[in-house]
């Protein structure tokens, strides 16, 4: 995906979305809190075992998805939180970098350039005290995929739901592994990803923004912190569209990420029925100040993705086992619409017939 040429009016970005990219880095790196207070020796042995753990995870998910076979067994990159916040800058730099996005004024883009930045290195602040983990595949040196995990959420998050290090740490491990195999073991995800992502930074539909504002007026009153809503609205319709499939893809992800973590079962993780009624609970959890950020990120709504999407795999894979399951993967056509994850049946009898 290139950029779109410059023109002498009005110059345009070739390198994707107007944001300062190093501003946003350098505000998340000064924003985001130290981690937890742990010795040298605990925070060396977590490090190594997360990291070896990593692959470890990635066999026992292979077994439970029979995905990946033949594929090399790799390791995680564990690090802390401002290096977490550093990636997810160069990941989304990368992932936006060939958005053709509408001609803009050089002022304009230089202020809203900045603007930008010191919103995303906010955000990233707030997350990058959350974050266990992350599958990054367009990260790393060459491009080509980067799993990270996040040491010291890892660590905060195990103490406050009182479980096994060792448990905990293999099932976020799961989790993480189960997203690298979707990415690595399905060739053509990463492109479609891309190509849908760079679609919809591209769309411009202000025409008719005017007759959407009392709906979406109307939304914000009733969504009730679900800011997906409000996106929804004032979109046009095409955008509207590609943010479908775009939900839809990462609602399976998630979801099917969920089901394989508790899938492998007690003889991986002993403690995993434990450590799945604490978290869930703990993903509900937090104080007003923190739900109102999370319900103004829209992370209420990614939490709701975890359980559309476990919900819709456990369907499937109930009524077509593993194998049937799997034919999610065979190519864009095959995956399963917004209406479909709330309605299995429907995506069986179609894929299925």
């Amino acid at each position: 995906m290139g950029g779109v040429p410059q023109t002498t009016e009005h110059p345009r970005r070739a390198d994707g979305l107007p944001v300062d990219w190093d501003l946003a880095a350098r505000t998340a790196a000064r924003l985001t809190a130290p981690g937890p207070a742990v010795t040298l020796g605990e925070a060396t042995e977590l490090v190594e075992r997360l990291r070896s753990d990593a692959a470890v995870a990635e066999g026992h998910v292979r077994e439970v998805t029979g995905l990946g076979a033949g594929l090399p067994l790799l390791p995680a990159d564990v690090v802390d939180r401002p290096a977490w916040a550093g990636a997810a800058v160069a990941g989304m730099r990368a992932l936006t970098a060939g958005a053709r996005l509408p001609a803009t004024p050089r002022l304009a883009r230089a202020v809203t350039s900045r603007t930008a930045g010191l919103q995303i290195g906010g955000v990233l602040a707030y997350l990058g005290g959350r974050v266990l983990g992350q599958y990054d595949p367009f990260g790393g040196a060459d491009g080509g995929g980067r799993l990270l995990l996040v040491a010291p959420n890892v660590h905060a998050a195990q103490q406050a739901l009182d479980v096994p290090s060792t448990d905990f740490g293999m099932w976020v491990c799961l989790h993480e592994a189960t997203h690298r195999l979707q990415f690595t073991a399905v060739p053509w995800l990463r492109g479609y990803f891309a190509d849908e992502v760079g679609r919809l930074l591209s769309l411009s539909e202000s025409d008719g923004l005017a007759e959407r504002l009392p709906a979406a007026l109307r939304a914000l009153r009733d969504a009730r912190g679900d800011t997906l809503a409000l996106v929804e609205v004032l979109q046009g319709p095409e955008q509207r569209a590609v943010l479908d499939r775009l939900l839809a893809l990462t609602t399976l992800l998630e979801g099917h990420a969920d089901h394989v973590m508790d899938a492998a079962g007690p003889e991986v993780v002993p403690s995993v029925a434990t450590i799945r009624r604490r978290f869930t609970a703990r993903r509900r959890g937090g104080g007003l100040v923190d739900r109102v950020l999370r319900a103004l990120l829209g992370v209420e709504a990614k939490v709701r993705q975890y359980a559309v999407g476990a919900a819709f795999t456990r369907h499937v894979v109930l009524a077509a086992g593993m194998d049937g399951f799997n034919r999610v993967w065979t190519d864009p056509t095959t995956l399963p619409t917004r209406a479909e994850l709330d309605d299995p049946g429907a995506w069986l009898r179609r894929v299925h017939p």
